[in-house]
């Protein structure tokens, strides 16, 4: 999706995963480790609503007792923003969790990092969210990935506040990765815990991600791109 912040941009787009190929990841991980999986994040390399049928069929199977009898409370499917398919996935009956990739508060900020934020503005996918709400009842996630000196202030906050005001919404806080050749950085400790204070203490339930893999080229795009370099 050219997001600027993403590992992944830049890497030539292959094909999307079949709907087999999504359910078979998580059976080979429990065959791997042992361990039975019982929550499932649709996220990382790719966009999953562009995906659209592959995912929800992946999540049907997933969710289905005669699957892998995984709750649909314990699946959810992030997206940049691609609006006709939110208003798409609220009519599945399916009680996934969505979360919105939104990353800034206005439409200047957000099309710098987010090129789908050219095709559906701020406005247009806060509105498919307060569809989505309405028809599942459901929480929405907001991913924030704060970036040094670009949208990690307490004006952005502030904004944020305003926009989210109201709806039965959850922040999640991510400290960016920096990557090679890119242009924002890891936003620093003590503004991270400003910004997640503000939104807390004016009403918005805000928590910052916990960072995984970061520092073994793991995190989200960055085991794809090292290993096509290498």
């Amino acid at each position: 999706m050219g997001c600027k912040f993403c590992a992944s941009t830049g890497i030539k787009f292959i094909r999307n995963l079949s709907s087999g190929e999504i359910v078979e990841q998580i059976i080979k991980i429990e065959q791997d480790t042992g361990v039975r999986v019982s929550n499932i994040v649709f996220m990382g390399i790719g966009e999953p609503l562009d995906n659209y049928e592959n995912v929800v069929n992946a999540i049907r199977i997933l969710n289905n007792p005669k699957g892998l009898n995984i709750g649909a409370r314990h699946i959810s499917v992030s997206t940049s923003g691609l609006v006709p398919m939110i208003y798409k996935l609220a009519q599945e009956n399916i009680q996934c969790t969505l979360s919105i990739s939104l990353h800034a508060t206005t439409d200047e900020k957000r099309s710098s990092m987010m090129p789908v934020n050219k095709r559906y503005n701020i406005d247009e996918l806060l509105k498919a969210c307060k569809d989505y709400i309405k028809i599942t009842n459901r929480r929405i996630s907001f991913e924030y990935a704060l970036a040094k000196d670009n949208n990690d202030n307490l004006e952005d906050a502030s904004r944020l506040v305003k926009l989210l005001k109201g709806m039965n919404c959850h922040v999640n806080l991510i400290p960016i990765n920096k990557i090679d050749n890119g242009k924002f950085s890891k936003s620093s400790n003590e503004n991270i815990i400003k910004f997640r204070d503000y939104l807390n203490d004016h009403g918005i339930v805000a928590t910052i991600r916990r960072e995984l893999g970061s520092d073994i080229d793991a995190a989200c795009g960055q085991l794809r791109r090292k290993n096509l370099k290498d």
